[in-house]
């Protein structure tokens, strides 16, 4: 159980320094050797990805005004100290230790990285390119549904520093996604959208100032810009919420399913979600899929970790018993890049 729990924290270091998180890297090689604070962040629902429920935690108290000198590293607040943050990072942990234990056993994960989305629009212009009919989309896991609304926002693709691409540039909020290798993703044509639901098994109430903050708080405290697109895909996604339904997406996917028109082409898809879920979790997710494709087609369309080093996106048509699945690109998980394979 030791060496698991090192593993959990140093892997989670090398992706805040993929990401482009200094101090979150800095932060978790330090918990790692500090068996307190593990204990705590070991206090998380089972399968919660731990080192983010506790950081998430400490940056919630911090937005939410807690006063220590530990805002002094966070930028998201103003800080702009660039020092070891550790020791003051426990302090602020020891000082405030009942609330940061009743977070950590009660919240769950449910990051909204909005710039996903240009990833999708890739994703959803490979599918496009193959169906024609309007497309009734089902989102597993969507937190609070910022990547349901895809296709509002503007987006901006960059080769090297050049803008290459552009997407709605007079929409309120403007994504910007760089593209490695040679071939430039399909952008277009962007597929015509008869409905949208999402299923989620911990919503996130957006008119709810604890969900909202809590949402917020995913976001790591040294990319204030993520912040601050989020605080506008917040904004737009209010003002025409798509449906979500609560509940376990295993139990209410059939029944999604069955539900869709016949006259409707329908994709189930899923952003770095799924990686949350057991191995017969999986394997029941692909078992209902199957089932439903003895009725009529279903696309899958996949951004997950591919289990190596790398986020895959992938499309897959469910037809009868055949399935014709392609792996179309590897992308960043915060949606910063895409590299486009197919």
């Amino acid at each position: 159980m030791i060496a698991a729990e090192k593993d959990t924290w140093r892997r989670f270091a090398g992706e805040a320094r993929r990401l482009g998180s200094p101090l979150y890297e800095r932060l978790a090689l330090a918990v790692e050797g500090d068996p307190a604070l593990k204990a705590l962040a070991a206090r998380a629902r089972p399968r919660q990805p731990q080192p983010n429920i506790l950081l998430a935690a400490v940056h919630f108290l911090v937005l939410r005004g807690a006063r220590h000198p530990l805002r002094n590293f966070y930028p998201t607040v103003g800080g702009t100290e660039h020092g070891d943050p550790f020791p003051m990072f426990r302090d602020f942990v020891i000082a405030h230790e009942e609330e940061v234990a009743a977070l950590v056993e009660t919240r769950v994960t449910n990051t909204n990285e909005v710039a996903r989305s240009c990833v999708l629009r890739a994703g959803f212009a490979a599918l496009a390119a193959r169906e024609n009919a309007p497309l009734h989309t089902i989102e597993i896991g969507p937190s609070a549904g910022l990547n349901m609304i895809w296709d509002r926002y503007g987006m901006r693709f960059r080769r090297e520093g050049a803008v290459v691409a552009e997407i709605a540039p007079e929409a309120p909020l403007v994504l910007d996604c760089e593209i490695q290798g040679e071939t430039m993703p399909p952008l277009a044509p962007r597929p015509v959208i008869a409905n949208r639901l999402g299923l989620e098994l911990h919503p996130v109430d957006l008119s709810n100032p604890d969900d909202r903050d809590w949402l917020r708080a995913l976001v790591w405290p040294d990319q204030p810009y993520r912040l601050d697109r989020l605080d506008r895909a917040i904004a737009m996604h209010r003002q025409t919420p798509p449906m979500i339904l609560s509940g376990d997406a295993l139990a209410l996917l059939p029944d999604a399913l069955a539900d869709v028109p016949p006259r409707e082409a329908v994709c189930v898809y899923h952003t770095i979600a799924v990686y949350q879920f057991s191995a017969e979790m999986r394997q029941a997710l692909s078992a209902i899929l199957a089932l439903a494709a003895l009725r009529r087609p279903v696309w899958h369309l996949a951004f997950e970790f591919d289990g190596n080093a790398d986020y895959a996106l992938t499309l897959s048509r469910h037809d009868g018993g055949a399935i014709d699945s392609r792996s179309l690109a590897i992308a960043q998980a915060h949606g910063g890049w895409i590299e486009w394979r197919a």
